[in-house]
């Protein structure tokens, strides 16, 4: 199920490495994830629910969720979407029901590490990266942390091209501005912790003390840093509908993390559920990789995303079905067909107009929810704004929070575009840069040019909304202040 060749992307496969699952040896590639080499093999049921047992799958691809935790080396509840294959590790499923508690420490020996630094960025994604970038160049001394092993974030996904101003990257496929961050890190006084979770973030003063579990060999780490600026992103949306846990429902960035990180083919044929820019470009990405997208259904009675992406996948024969949506998934094990049907004025199915489409893959991609835990674990004042994808933390225009150093920066302080994140990494990043003492000049020069880059793209046709929620922020902001 690898794919061998694409039209836009080269998979710089690892050496080649066997584990064990279950007793079988699987070959895999150094760089995959367990859960991407694991599909590779056929295999898609990773997990099963504990209360009922039914089958997980592969969904979100970057561990915010729990359909791929799986027994890794003896340690239970491993996200092996996120976690990298080693040569001679053991991966096993875990027992139906709720489990138990092993009887002794499975990581019983480690010595927790303990660093301080000037700026701690959580979140190696286009906002934390663009972040880092910034505030090293200014003379800052920052650490990365990062939940995958693979830095980058949406970015190293993405292989459409982006809109917008040639300053910023249009013209330029997401996979290729992923590089250019990355290489702006190099040389620089940036670190990466990956494959590590930040637990939470316990502010003692003007000190910011977070506490960081690795996943890959154990262990735990606290840093002390000055400022922290949250870029954790977002986790993906599902839909109610029967059977929508089944193994073969996606959500939008898991299949594009599976299909344009790992090089691994998740299906056949597929139905995507959305028309939104995400919806139509996956549904292009689809037929690169060499599947047959039967249908797109959107629930609104327009299309919602660029007409240029509507209108690339309509030449290559994929029908956008117009106030429909799926009705229900079925199949043994995994999916195995959808049916969708016509939507009435109150958004309920019409009798009579379903139609059953044999797809083994299910994509949802109906939106976006701010990953904002952290700021909300720190007491950030936080309001749930509906044009921002729900809760988040109040922030200023600089994008630091009620908390004296603490910051948020891109999808986790609203969902917008990934231009947008990362000119709000710029703004933080240069704004941490100013409070710590470094050249003013060049950070205020950096924070005015971003600010009017967003104003600017925001003035497009899908920054109306975005643009309301910041309002809000704002205004809210201001009765805190």
């Amino acid at each position: 199920m690898r794919t061998q060749s694409h039209p836009v992307l080269e998979f710089d496969r690892g050496q080649p490495v066997e584990f064990e699952f279950e007793g079988e040896k699987i070959k895999a590639y150094e760089g995959e994830s367990i859960a991407s080499a694991l599909y590779a093999s056929g295999i898609t049921t990773l997990a099963w629910s504990s209360k009922l047992g039914r089958p997980r799958g592969f969904f979100c691809g970057v561990g915010k969720c729990s359909s791929c935790l799986m027994r890794v080396d003896g340690t239970p509840n491993v996200r092996t979407c996120i976690v990298p294959v080693s040569k001679g590790m053991r991966v096993e499923r875990q027992s139906r029901g709720l489990g138990r508690i092993p009887d002794k420490p499975v990581r019983a020996n480690f010595t927790p590490e303990s660093l301080d630094v000037e700026l701690a960025v959580i979140g190696g994604g286009p906002a934390g990266l663009a972040a880092a970038a910034t505030a090293t160049r200014l003379g800052v001394e920052a650490i990365i942390v990062d939940e995958n092993f693979k830095p980058g974030g949406q970015l190293i996904k993405q292989s459409h091209k982006f809109f917008g101003s040639r300053e910023n990257y249009a013209g330029v496929r997401g996979v290729e501005i992923g590089k250019t961050l990355l290489n702006d890190l190099k040389g620089l006084r940036g670190r990466w912790i990956l494959g590590s979770s930040v637990l939470g973030d316990y502010v003692e003063g003007s000190t910011h003390r977070l506490l960081i579990s690795s996943m890959i060999g154990g262990g735990a780490k606290t840093v002390r840093a000055k400022k922290v600026i949250v870029a954790t992103g977002a986790r993906e949306n599902m839909l109610i509908f029967p059977n929508n846990d089944l193994p073969g429902v996606y959500g939008a960035g898991g299949i594009q993390t599976i299909m344009n990180v790992f090089g691994v083919k998740p299906g056949e044929s597929a139905l995507v559920v959305g028309a939104g820019n995400v919806g139509l470009i996956i549904a292009y990405q689809l037929l690169q990789a060499g599947m047959d997208v039967k249908a797109i259904v959107e629930a609104m009675p327009e299309v919602g995303g660029y007409f240029v992406h509507a209108a690339k996948v309509r030449r290559m024969g994929v029908p956008i079905l117009l106030k429909h949506s799926i009705k229900k998934a079925s199949g043994r094990g995994r999916v195995e067909t959808a049916e969708i049907a016509e939507l009435d004025e109150q958004w309920n199915p019409i009798e009579g107009t379903e139609q059953k489409l044999e797809v083994d893959t299910i994509v949802l991609a109906v939106g976006l929810t701010p990953s904002s835990e952290i700021p909300f674990q720190a007491r950030c004042k936080m309001a749930h704004i509906p044009e921002l994808g729900g809760s988040v933390a109040l922030h200023g225009d600089d994008l630091e929070t009620d908390v004296l150093g603490l910051y948020v920066a891109g999808d986790t302080s609203g969902i917008e575009e990934a231009t947008t994140a990362i000119l709000e990494g710029k703004i933080a990043g240069a704004d941490v840069a100013l409070r710590l003492g470094r050249v003013a000049d060049d950070a205020e020069r950096i924070k005015a040019r971003a600010k009017r880059d967003i104003e600017d793209f925001r003035r497009g046709p899908f920054g109306e909304r975005p643009k309301k929620g910041k309002e809000k922020i704002r205004s809210l902001m201001e009765e805190v202040s």
